[in-house]
């Protein structure tokens, strides 16, 4: 891969190829999601972690990256920190330039929009991926119109705003806003830098992955449990694990425990044939992850079966507990965060982990965003 010609794109459903480009599809013709059609890996051995470029940030494992670095903020290497009171570590992926993981997605995913000489992008968000989207695209100088909730949160709205991108409020769900930015998508306005469609966000989720090995030495924990909407954290985790173990840099993936919101339980309902929806009330408070419909739902369920893992609920009182003691326990986040804290905990409690499990928790975005 060069300087002047990024991969092009390939659709796992069908096998339809499509060429990189400002005007390459936002999806395949058949309706599936597209990847892109280069799966770099290295050939050495695992290097010794004091040897990575933490200087490039996450951009220091570019050999397992399909996207060349062009815009970036330093982003990545966020600390993985020992959390006594949960029985696990914490890696605090809030403490990003935009105050969540979506960073690691967005420096790709403009990266990949800047060497294909994009002008202009769109996206739809609750927020914080919008305002990840707003920031790099800032960066790169190319122009960004968000859609978001009509009900979206001020402090991540104005974050967005002040980068210069254009807010768009749409009401109704959030499938709603979704429509109304495919539709913008499909007049031709922009270039879709969908974090739940686009591959190049994934490319760089999967940095999360990466970075929690060479944290450990190059040794994975029995166990990672992380909050799921459309997934985007959720598959960066997978398929950065699954990349490891293939490179021969790690010996295994570990499961994944996806956390969903209350009254919106996409994945846990096709894991557990639908027992999950009647489990409470909507948690509102973890606005972050109330996705009815994923892009790349069939994906998550086959990436949590994948690793014997599962799909957890948790309701909006058990959230604002784990909210609380977080927050008392110097982590400053934002409610959606909160739940996979609290999905620990009640899993240790059913014996559904053990006590001496090694389990790695991200926390996903800053409280400072966020005013409740």
């Amino acid at each position: 891969m060069t300087a002047t010609s990024p991969p092009d794109l390939v659709c796992p459903s069908c096998d339809r190829h499509y060429d990189a480009g400002p005007d390459e599809p936002w999806r395949c013709s058949c309706g599936g999601p597209l990847e892109l059609a280069v799966d770099p890996r290295p050939d050495g051995p695992a290097p010794d972690p004091a040897t990575l470029d933490r200087n490039r940030g996450l951009w220091a494992f570019e050999e397992f990256l399909p996207v060349e670095r062009r815009v970036s903020l330093g982003e990545g290497w966020t600390p993985l920190v020992d959390a006594p009171g949960w029985d696990a570590s914490f890696k605090l992926e809030y403490v990003f330039p935009s105050g969540s993981f979506k960073d690691r997605g967005a420096t790709a995913l403009l990266s990949r929009a800047a060497g294909l000489g994009v002008e202009s992008v769109v996206d739809d968000s609750s927020g914080n991926a919008a305002a990840a989207i707003a920031q790099y695209a800032a960066r790169a100088g190319i122009d960004a119109t968000l859609y978001v909730p009509a009900d979206a949160k001020p402090g991540k709205t104005a974050a967005i705003e002040r980068c210069g991108a254009d807010v768009i409020p749409v009401e109704g769900d959030r499938a709603a806003v979704t429509d109304a930015c495919v539709a913008a998508v499909e007049r031709g306005d922009a270039w879709y830098a969908s974090h739940a469609w686009n591959p190049a966000f994934f490319a760089g989720t999967t940095t999360f992955a990466l970075e929690v090995a060479a944290q450990r030495d190059w040794t994975v924990p029995d166990a990672v449990v992380l909050p799921a909407g459309h997934g985007t954290l959720l598959l960066g985790a997978y398929r950065g694990f699954r990349a490891l173990e293939r490179a021969g840099w790690t010996d295994r993936v570990p499961r994944l425990v996806a956390v969903q919101a209350a009254g919106t339980t996409p994945i846990a309902d096709a894991i557990d044939g639908g027992e999950a929806a009647a489990n409470d009330d909507d948690n509102d408070l973890a606005d972050g992850i109330q996705i009815e419909a994923p892009a790349r739902g069939s994906e998550m369920v086959g990436a949590i079966e994948a690793t014997g893992g599962r799909a957890v609920v948790v309701d909006r009182d058990a959230t604002r507990r784990a909210l609380s003691a977080l927050r008392r326990g110097g982590f400053y986040v934002e409610p959606t965060s909160a739940v996979a804290p609290a999905a620990v905990r009640e899993l240790r409690e059913r014996g559904e982990i053990d006590d001496d499990a090694d389990v790695v928790v991200p926390l996903t975005g800053s409280g400072l965003k966020d005013s409740t």
